[in-house]
C-alpha cells in the first residue's frame, strides 16, 4: 500500500500564533480524524518579532522522519518566510500567502492569496489572522475535514475565545472561491 502523506510548512513572526495554527492542524488530524502526524518548529529567541516557522507532516502510515523534505503546501503571514520557503515547494504544490505580501506566482506551484489581516480587524480582532488562515487552507488544500479543524480549534483556543477563534475560522473558509 503506498503512503499518502502531506508535509505543510507554516512561517511568519513571533506572535502571529504560527506555531499554534501548525498544532491545531496536527491535532485535528491525529485526534479528530485519527491519522498520523509530527510537529516540529523553529523560531529565534525573541518571542515576537522574530522569525518563526513550523513543519506538519501528515500520513496514513508511521512517520519515520519528522522533518519536511519537500513541502506541498506552504502557508505565509510574512514576507521573510515567504521568501525564504518559496522555492521549496513540490511542483504542482499549493502557497497560501497573506494578501499584503509581494509574490512571484509560479507556474509549477498553485498561489493562492487571503486578506487574513483585513478579515481579522473585521472582526475586530488582528490577533485572530491565524484561524483566518486555517480556514481558507481548509477551503482550499482539503487535506483535513472541516469539523476536525473546528473541532480542534475548540478544544485548543484559550477558553472564552472559542467562539471569536471559530467564527474567524468561517470567514477565512468562506472566503475561498474555488478557481
Amino acid at each position: 500500500m503506498s503512503e499518502n502523506k502531506t508535509e505543510i510548512r507554516f512561517v511568519g513572526f513571533g506572535g502571529q500564533g504560527i506555531i499554534l495554527a501548525a498544532h491545531i492542524t496536527g491535532r485535528a488530524i491525529t485526534i479528530y480524524e485519527k491519522s498520523n502526524a509530527t510537529l516540529t518548529q523553529n523560531y529565534g529567541p525573541e518571542s515576537r518579532g522574530g522569525s518563526c516557522a513550523a513543519g506538519l507532516i501528515i500520513s496514513d502510515q508511521a512517520i519515520n522522519y519528522p522533518h519536511l523534505t519537500k513541502p506541498d503546501v506552504l502557508v505565509a503571514l510574512s514576507p521573510e518566510g515567504y521568501n525564504k520557503y518559496k522555492d521549496d515547494i513540490k511542483p504542482g504544490g499549493l502557497i497560501i500567502v497573506e494578501e499584503s505580501i509581494l509574490v512571484d506566482k509560479k507556474s509549477a506551484v498553485r498561489t493562492l492569496t487571503v486578506p487574513a489581516g483585513k478579515l481579522a480587524e473585521q472582526i475586530g480582532k488582528k490577533f485572530v489572522t491565524n484561524m483566518v488562515v486555517l480556514g481558507f487552507m481548509t477551503a482550499a488544500a482539503k487535506f483535513v475535514n472541516k469539523e476536525a479543524m473546528r473541532q480542534s480549534i475548540a478544544s485548543s483556543v484559550p477558553p472564552g475565545t472559542e467562539e471569536l477563534n471559530l467564527k474567524a475560522f468561517e470567514m477565512g473558509y468562506s472566503h475561498f472561491k474555488p478557481e
